[in-house]
């Protein structure tokens, strides 16, 4: 059974960094554009930052020059830099492919408090 495991979110202070990771397990994680979303209670799923299979990548525009995405095809497993984190950064994070194709896993919790 193909499954997305979040890790790496936690309680940081304003300005700080967190590195989220996302380990996939199945063969079609080298094949497809990967994506790392994020969930505020109340609010739709955003989806943040996006690489291709060749790690051509693209970000909403609110994380844009603060996260950086990149993956490891051979370990299965995509990162999410986050530097200069702002209280608004708070969410739920998770991975997935792009467009959504898999049952979505348990996400990281990443909150931005002083």
């Amino acid at each position: 059974q193909v499954q997305l495991v979040e890790s790496g979110g936690g309680l940081v202070q304003p300005g700080g960094s967190l590195r989220l990771s996302c380990t996939v397990s199945g063969s079609f994680f080298s094949i497809n554009t990967m994506g790392w979303y994020r969930q505020v209670p109340g609010k739709q799923r955003e989806l943040v930052a996006q690489i291709s299979s060749g790690g051509r990548t693209n970000y909403v525009d609110s994380v844009k020059g603060r996260f950086g995405i990149s993956r490891d095809n051979a370990k299965n497993t995509m990162y999410l830099q986050m530097n200069s984190l702002k209280p608004e950064d708070t969410a739920v994070y998770y991975c997935n492919t792009i467009p959504v194709t898999r049952t979505w896993g348990q996400g990281t919790q990443v909150s931005v408090s002083s």
